[in-house]
């Protein structure tokens, strides 16, 4: 079935700067039953009186409810009839192609491009698609704000001494209580907190490898994960990673038995860019490898809170009896990007790291102790089911503009939460052409070849719905669909 056959979407959900809106919380508790399997495809909804009766709400509140399901394409309307799940179609959407391997592991030379389409700093008059962290409409700025303002007059005098190296020891501990929701059982002690997941990748990638050495990675990867590699002067060996189930095991065992293999990074839950997940017996035994191999797995764990399926939660880490896996994580995907405080549980290599963590300083242990009061507030578990619901709204509406609007044989990903959507065109078209094209009209996107050491995926686009929407956002991805159809015709 082409994509172009499936329902359009039609509008934005509201966005999480609104959930305090009666609508809102009545429309997201029924689509995470809906997405749940709760409530089954094609099952009849209670009719919008008996809806507002139930909740204790007006009739139009109700309607407003059952309006932003409509728009997130998770329920439809049936004349005379009332409101009904949404089905699916008979046939999936299809999938983008599954990577072949590469023989050699090769150093790395990225782009500048990915360091203007997906850095941070865009103008205001661009409409964005290119970068994968949520925009301020669907973080609750003003909770952490108050944490924050907490967590001074609570420690005030913390700021008149140096922090503890590793990381205040409150804040180990609530990050270890954290930890039992990804399936872990760490040592307060041995858990290290760093500006961000990535300087903590950084750490491990430099406690593990020298110059020179080679890194498996996942293909396509996180740019960063490249960036990062340019920096250190490793070199990349990209393993193929399937679009649902993530890192192929079988061909990193390839890679393991031919290749002087130092460490793999893996990001096991919504993978960057094709929002992956690794089924929880390859999370097994990928820790079984690293320690039969004796090398490092490198986990990044940020995106593990944005996942709807509890289980996939659950780390690599987890399944480590040995010390081989180095989990590293932060909240800058699902809390505030601009706390940049994120942390490092590494194994057996603990120590090596945290030398190498001294001579760059410690985090502010005011920021550490509020980061720890916002894992354990009692509404922190809520927000991050809002912020999924929310986030899987915005995907399907992506997808459907996606469906309506690019060319016949367009390929989608259909990740289980994230932010990310991973498109591949028909044969023959150029994604860098058409991301050329809709920058010239304002409109960013991300070719795929940003996304691999050796400029592959020359026929990908990563779609990210993150950053804060306006109703410009629908409109000018109709037009990268249109862009793209008119150059597929212009090309015969």
């Amino acid at each position: 079935m082409d994509l172009q056959h499936s329902a359009p979407a039609v509008a934005t959900p509201a966005p999480l700067a609104e959930e305090g809106a009666l609508y809102l919380r009545i429309a997201q508790g029924l689509a995470e039953a809906i997405r749940r399997g709760g409530l089954a495809r094609g099952q009849r909804l209670p009719s919008v009186r008996e809806t507002a009766r139930q909740h204790g709400v007006a009739i139009s509140t109700a309607v407003q409810a059952y309006h932003w399901l409509e728009d997130a394409r998770l329920i439809e309307a049936r004349p005379r009839s009332g409101f009904f799940v949404a089905g699916k179609p008979a046939a999936r959407l299809p999938e983008p192609s599954f990577t072949r391997p590469l023989r050699r592991a090769h150093p790395v030379c990225v782009d500048v491009l990915g360091q203007r389409l997906l850095g941070p700093a865009q103008a205001r008059d661009v409409v964005s698609f290119s970068s994968g962290t949520p925009g301020e409409a669907m973080l609750d700025a003003e909770r952490v704000r108050r944490t924050l303002v907490r967590a001074v007059q609570r420690h005030r005098g913390l700021l008149c001494h140096y922090p503890e190296p590793h990381g205040h020891v409150e804040a180990r501990r609530a990050l270890a209580r954290y930890a039992l929701h990804l399936g872990c059982s760490l040592d307060p002690e041995r858990i290290t907190l760093t500006a961000g997941c990535m300087e903590a990748i950084s750490l491990c990638l430099r406690t593990v490898t020298r110059p020179g050495d080679v890194v498996a990675i996942e293909s396509p990867t996180h740019y960063s994960f490249l960036e990062l590699l340019q920096s250190l002067h490793l070199r990349a060996l990209e393993i193929p990673t399937h679009p649902r189930h993530g890192l192929s095991l079988d061909a990193l065992q390839l890679a393991l038995d031919t290749q002087p293999v130092k460490a793999v990074m893996v990001v096991p839950t919504l993978s960057n860019p094709l929002g992956s997940c690794m089924p929880l017996a390859e999370r097994r035994r990928l820790a079984q490898m690293a320690t039969r191999h004796d090398i490092a797995v490198i986990e990044d764990a940020v995106y593990n809170d944005l996942v709807f399926h509890d289980e996939l939660r659950r780390t690599v880490k987890s399944y480590d009896t040995s010390g081989h896996v180095m989990l590293c994580d932060s909240f800058t995907k699902t809390v505030a990007p601009g706390l940049r405080l994120g942390w490092v549980e590494a194994g057996r290599w603990t120590d090596e790291l945290r030398r190498l963590k001294n001579v760059q300083g410690a985090q502010t242990a005011v920021l550490e102790l509020a980061v720890a009061d916002l894992l354990s507030q009692a509404g922190h578990s809520a927000q991050m089911r809002q912020l999924r619901s929310w986030a899987a709204g915005r995907l399907d509406l992506a997808r459907g503009l996606i469906a309506e609007h690019f060319p016949a044989g367009t390929r989608v990903s259909d990740p289980p939460g994230g932010f990310l959507l991973w498109v591949e065109l028909p044969r023959g078209l150029e994604a860098q052409a058409l991301q050329l094209a809709a920058q010239a009209e304002g409109i960013l996107v991300a070719p795929g070849s940003l996304f691999s050491a050796h400029a592959r995926f020359k026929s990908c686009l990563r779609i990210g719905v993150g950053a804060d929407w306006s109703e410009r956002h629908p409109a000018a991805l109709r037009r990268v669909g249109e862009l793209a159809r008119a150059m597929r015709g212009a090309a015969g």
